[in-house]
């Protein structure tokens, strides 16, 4: 038998870098948000009708979908903020790994802070 073959890693026992889970949690939110399009434009056009509105705003009281926009709207907040992250590293500002672990701390913590705000807004 080979003893040199792949062992089957666990992920949680890495130490993530702060930058890593900031690029990964960009990545999922903008995925996510594609995925929360059909919902959303489903909402619109609903609300655009005569007794569509108040039909929409009766399903939107309910905490299932009050979540669901919670979600979303953080999720929105959270990509516009990396993304404008994503910005100012393609101008040339914070690409050092001292600046960047900063960033990607400053966006996390924006974040964190938004969705919160968000979390109060909503209910």
């Amino acid at each position: 038998m080979n003893k040199n073959r792949p062992v089957n890693l666990n992920l949680g026992a890495f130490k993530w870098p702060v930058t890593a889970i900031s690029s990964i949690l960009h990545r999922v939110s903008g995925v996510l948000l594609f995925l929360s399009i059909p919902f959303c434009l489903w909402a619109l056009q609903k609300s655009l009708t005569a007794g569509g509105f108040v039909e929409v705003s009766s399903i939107m009281s309910g905490l299932l979908a009050k979540l669901i926009t919670w979600a979303i709207l953080s999720m929105l907040v959270y990509h516009i903020i990396a993304g404008v992250r994503h910005l100012f590293m393609d101008a040339g500002i914070g690409e050092s790994l001292e600046s960047g672990k900063l960033g990607s701390k400053i966006v996390l913590v924006l974040g964190i802070i938004c969705a919160i705000s968000l979390g109060v807004w909503i209910w």
